[in-house]
């Protein structure tokens, strides 16, 4: 049986996604996300079987959110408390109407079928890099230097569904559908 690997974001405006690859600088361990991959994701999907895309397509359709305004501020890294293994960016922590759309998006993908939903707490932001564990030194010192980050707020009026295809390059992340969001 065929299936795709996805997942449900909201894209990145140009002006923010060149604010964030701004922030890239060589430092040993760090391999820094793509512009073109940045992005914040709302819930990965893993693999959807191939009949399975129409109907997910048709629930997420039925999502009603209005429009709003998003924060992008903060830096970060998972995990928290050891040597970090990934560096992001905070975008809209606590912002009402972005919860909401997470858990209506949650809500459509269970009228789908798609019970093996990941129940984590969600903490939303855009990964900035992924690093190796000799990276520590240099990643906790670019987190001190940039921790009052902030690149321009910007509006969401749109989520996507999205394609991942893992290749040796990396991840490459392909527009399934795009849902605007009410005005």
């Amino acid at each position: 049986m065929k299936s795709s690997r996805l997942f449900i974001a909201i894209a990145l405006p140009a002006p923010v996604r060149e604010a964030l690859v701004a922030l890239a600088q060589p430092l040993p361990g760090v391999n820094w996300t793509r512009p073109d991959q940045l992005h914040l994701t709302l819930r990965f999907l893993g693999a959807v079987p191939e009949e399975k895309i129409a109907e997910v397509t048709t629930h997420l359709a039925t999502v009603r959110v209005e429009s709003f305004i998003l924060p992008v501020e903060g830096v970060g890294a998972f995990p928290p408390k050891s040597p970090p293994r990934v560096l992001w960016i905070g975008v809209g922590h606590g912002h009402p109407r972005l919860h909401q759309l997470r858990q209506r998006i949650d809500d459509a993908l269970l009228a789908a079928g798609l019970l093996e939903l990941d129940v984590r707490h969600f903490h939303p932001h855009v990964t900035l890099a992924r690093c190796t564990e000799s990276a520590a030194p240099a990643v906790n010192h670019w987190m001190h230097t940039h921790r009052e980050f902030a690149a321009p707020p910007f509006r969401v009026g749109a989520f996507d569904l999205c394609s991942s295809e893992l290749q040796p390059a990396g991840a490459v992340h392909a527009l399934v559908q795009s849902f605007p969001l009410a005005i």
